[in-house]
């Protein structure tokens, strides 16, 4: 899902958002479903957290259960399985109803020790300006972007979350682990410190993937997605010209931290024996398709990154290759059982491992369709079409070729990427690509009708039960003891409740 909360679901679940069912941010994830950290504890890895998650703990499972949210099952039950080494959602701001997090994080306290005098230092601080009067701006107004963040850069978010990933490492030693290092930027407030406020700048700017078109012949839902406030701020004369040097610098940044860790792995002997993999949860439009944030299935939403570091010398033959295969983002944790030689466990994870493809074996049956979901029942579009919130859902199918797009209620919307790479044609109306859309739709159906909650038994413990009922002496529908399994007739005669010659 282009969605931080359902998309990082996935990632924790192996599973599409329609089967864990935390469908948007602060919906809680089902006390009953299975995460990372569950996954990697059956193979003895220590499983942690640094940085964003975005979840929400399903209290009122955990309650029905009793689980203590203090004990150690209650906080993996509540951090997605994960040991949280220090979480920090990166969303601490504060409004007349309080904070959106009302846990401070520790990176508070970290900026009050290094002499950020503030009631909440994140919000006035790492996430703000300040003008030659030295008053405040906020970054969370986009005409300050350009501005640097009153932090020094290195206490702002990204270089503490680097240095506290170096210190999860460095903790674990010898024994084996897995950490999730979540960075926040780059993402709102689209405010960057110095040095990195102005490496880039409006000549950096490609220009947005968007045109008049689309506005005007626009589906309806899509229409009023144009309509919501980030959109229209990132359609203003200059907007992206302001914003995107910032979120450059953004990227930059994480750039720069992140060869600091991978420098840090090399010394202390750790890269060559631990696999890395980096991804997003979502992408941003920041302007294209006159959209802002990550609504809706355009590429620059829906399509993420996925470099995989595998230091195997078995790897030595694909390193440095691209994949053009369809990959989701609920293939990771197949993927890190496979590697650690773990049994793979379909009747939950619905992804497969990328395994073959890291290591160019023979892969069968890989998907030629790749799935996205999404759910807009609280925001300003639900109410706009008068759609109840069962209503308000979303499927994308995509192939090599097509991208199709579903809305519940709505005709559909289609993308030919050969021909119009940028998705800026919607060919959904067109009744000559009907045939197009037939198979698509076809595909979601498939798609829609697999098996996806018959979690709690294997295929082969499926298997084993077939015909087990009689071995157990439950015997429906048999006319006389000459059709009974010869091993059941021989119990039975044994205990004299068939005649011997029977």
């Amino acid at each position: 899902s282009p969605v931080c909360g359902p998309s990082r679901m996935s990632f924790y679940t192996g599973r599409y958002m329609q089967s864990h069912g935390a469908t948007w941010n602060k919906f809680p994830l089902n006390v009953s479903e299975w995460t990372l950290g569950d996954y990697m504890r059956q193979l003895n890895v220590k499983t942690g957290l640094v940085g964003k998650t975005h979840m929400q703990a399903d209290t009122e499972g955990m309650a029905r259960l009793g689980i203590d949210p203090e004990s150690i099952i209650g906080v993996r039950v509540a951090e997605c399985g994960f040991d949280p080494y220090d979480r920090h959602d990166g969303l601490h701001c504060e409004g007349p109803n309080g904070r959106y997090d009302p846990v401070p994080p520790q990176y508070e306290k970290y900026l009050h020790d290094h002499g950020y005098d503030s009631e909440n230092p994140w919000e006035d601080w790492a996430n703000s300006a300040e003008n030659d009067k030295g008053e405040i701006l906020s970054g969370w107004f986009m005409k300050y972007a350009a501005q640097p963040a009153r932090v020094k850069e290195e206490h702002s978010e990204t270089a503490y979350t680097t240095d506290r990933a170096m210190d999860y490492i460095r903790e674990c030693g010898e024994e084996p682990w897995c950490l999730h290092l979540s960075y926040i930027k780059p993402y709102w407030p689209y405010i960057v410190p110095a040095p990195y406020h102005d490496m880039y700048g409006p000549e950096h700017v490609i220009p947005a993937q968007r045109n008049e078109e689309e506005r005007e012949n626009a589906n309806p839902l899509y229409a009023s997605f144009m309509k919501h406030r980030v959109g229209q701020a990132f359609s203003r004369q200059g907007a992206r010209e302001g914003v995107i040097p910032a979120y450059m610098g953004l990227v930059k940044q994480i750039d720069d931290h992140i060869g600091r860790l991978l420098a840090f792995l090399k010394e202390s002997g750790r890269l060559d024996d631990t696999l890395i993999v980096f991804t997003s949860d979502h992408g941003d439009y920041l302007g294209d398709h006159w959209l802002g944030e990550k609504d809706l299935f355009h590429d620059p939403s829906v399509k993420i990154p996925l470099i995989v570091y595998d230091p195997s010398e078995s790897a030595n033959t694909t390193r440095g290759q691209v994949r053009d295969e369809l990959v989701e983002s609920i293939d990771l944790i197949p993927t890190f059982i496979d590697i650690l030689g773990g049994k793979a466990q379909p009747q939950r994870l619905e992804g497969r491992s990328l395994l073959p493809f890291l290591r160019d074996e023979p892969i069968d049956g890989w998907r030629n369709v790749a799935i996205s979901e999404y759910d807009y029942a609280i925001l300003p579009s639900g109410a706009a079409l008068e759609k109840e919130p069962d209503e308000c859902f979303i499927i994308m199918a995509t192939t090599e070729r097509w991208k199709y797009v579903e809305p519940r209620g709505f005709e559909p919307i289609l993308f030919d990427k050969h021909a119009d790479p940028e998705e800026l044609n919607d060919l959904g109306r067109d009744p000559d690509y009907q045939p197009v859309i037939d198979e698509m739709r076809s595909a979601v159906d498939r798609w829609a009708r697999r098996q996806s909650q018959r979690t709690t038994v294997s295929r082969e413990g499926v298997l084993r039960r077939r015909g087990a009922s009689a071995q157990k002496g439950i015997l429906i529908g048999f006319w006389d003891e000459s059709e009974l399994p010869q091993e059941v007739a021989a119990f039975m005669k044994s205990k004299g409740r068939i005649p011997s010659n029977g």
